[in-house]
């Protein structure tokens, strides 16, 4: 199944806590992964952030401020960002395909004003730990699924099934069972991305979790693509950030 990396952290920096949790069995067809990012004492440097290309859409929150929260996809490319000195931030991580909503491109940084009951969610989360502000998430998730706002998606789940065997656009057709001009319109509205993007994110997030580069043509080839996708080469990336 798609598993992706999701974030790499500053190697500089140890006092922050990540946490992430899976979901309960009935939400396990659309969540990947509920995640929480802190500090566990005000750090003496900026820390850097980097969000890896992935094809998932997420709902964050950022506890330090209610008001900031939001829903966000990332692009075929990775996003690093200062985070600051002293931050809280939880978010879910749905599996890509099954937000069906409108989702912004980027990082949430200023207060929301959408219709989605978000705002309530955030105050709800305030001050909780990890354990108590998933039980939190699970309830918005479940809102979200009863106003059909996301839901499982066949197509996406056919591909991450057969993941493995998946090594053009050509094998991703064949495997969702449909053809090229229907993958091609079915992963631009429920991903937002064309097939071809969504498969140069499998295959990096495969080489960021097995260091398993079969599926590209030669090293320098993946190395040009690396760069593409983070900024950096391989062997920059590995000695700036852990993921």
């Amino acid at each position: 199944m798609y598993d992706p990396a999701g974030n790499a952290t500053h190697r500089a920096d140890d006092d922050v806590v990540f946490e992430e949790a899976e979901p309960p069995g009935h939400l396990a067809a659309v969540v990947h992964r509920f995640v929480s990012l802190r500090t566990g004492s005000r750090l003496a440097l900026d820390y850097r952030f980097h969000a890896l290309p992935d094809a998932c859409t997420y709902v964050i929150f950022d506890l330090r401020d209610p008001r900031v929260c939001g829903v966000t996809r990332l692009r075929a490319s990775s996003h690093e960002l200062d985070l600051g000195r002293d931050f809280h931030f939880a978010n879910v991580r749905f599996l890509p395909g099954t937000w069906t909503g409108t989702a912004a491109h980027g990082v949430i940084d200023r207060p929301y004003e959408g219709d989605l009951p978000l705002l309530e969610y955030g105050r709800r989360l305030q001050g909780l730990h990890f354990a108590a502000q998933q039980a939190v998430l699970i309830e918005l998730v479940e809102w979200l699924e009863d106003n059909g706002l996301v839901r499982p998606n066949r197509t996406t789940r056919r591909i991450f099934e057969q993941i493995d065997d998946i090594r053009t656009v050509a094998d991703m057709t064949h495997v969702a069972g449909l053809s090229s001009r229907q993958l091609q319109r079915t992963m631009q509205r429920s991903v937002g991305l064309a097939p071809h993007d969504f498969l140069k994110i499998i295959r990096l997030q495969q080489t960021l979790r097995t260091s398993d580069h079969s599926s590209y043509a030669d090293q320098s080839h993946f190395i040009r693509s690396f760069r593409a996708a983070t900024g950096y080469t391989p062997g920059q990336f590995s000695r700036a950030f852990d993921v």
